[in-house]
């Protein structure tokens, strides 16, 4: 079956290639990342797609903001990110689809994320990807539950919920999908 694009297959080679940077084998990712083995061996391979809850896992593990892991496997960025040229990204098992607006380049530490997440999706994230990650999360449309340390915090359109790193859980609503933009800002 395998992945079927270019870019998640980059992914996948990437994950591979800060596992062996480390000198790690599946066993010890697998214990850090509270992942099966076989299910990251699968996805170094390009044979499944990462959730976004797997990727988030990963990313604290190697102790970067997704969006920067996803300009890894990217060309390199321009000033202008065209509309058409953002990259999406889509978790097939929740139906998240996740657009870097402005990704992570060179000496910038912030970044733009668009969120959409469908009516009854439930994303949870058990660690912060980075420590001390502030973030400006904007909602646009429908109604979004974000769930920060075990605290559970009502968005609505027009909200702005700011906060900074650690366990995350996001939950739309309905009844139809909540729309959001994420301001990432590194330390």
């Amino acid at each position: 079956m395998g992945i079927d694009t270019a870019a998640d297959e980059r992914l996948a080679q990437r994950l591979a290639e800060l596992r062996v940077e480390r000198g790690w084998t599946l066993e010890e990712l697998a214990r850090q990342a509270d992942v099966s083995r076989s299910t990251l061996s699968r996805v170094e391979r390009a044979e499944v797609s990462p959730t976004a809850a797997l990727l988030g896992r990963l990313c604290a593990v190697y102790g970067r903001t997704m969006s920067r892991l996803l300009a890894e496997v990217e060309s390199e960025p321009t000033r202008l990110v065209r509309a058409g040229d953002q990259q999406v990204w889509r978790d097939e098992t929740t139906g998240f689809v996740r657009r870097s607006v402005s990704p992570p380049h060179g000496s910038l530490r912030g970044e733009i994320i668009e969120g959409r997440l469908p009516a009854g999706a439930d994303i949870a994230y058990d660690r912060p990807c980075l420590p001390g990650l502030e973030h400006h999360l904007w909602v646009f449309d429908g109604q979004l539950e974000l769930t920060l340390d075990g605290e559970a915090q009502l968005i609505g359109p027009g909200d702005c919920l700011r906060y900074g790193s650690g366990t995350s859980r996001f939950r739309s609503l309905g009844p139809g999908e909540a729309r959001y933009a994420l301001m990432v800002v590194e330390p």
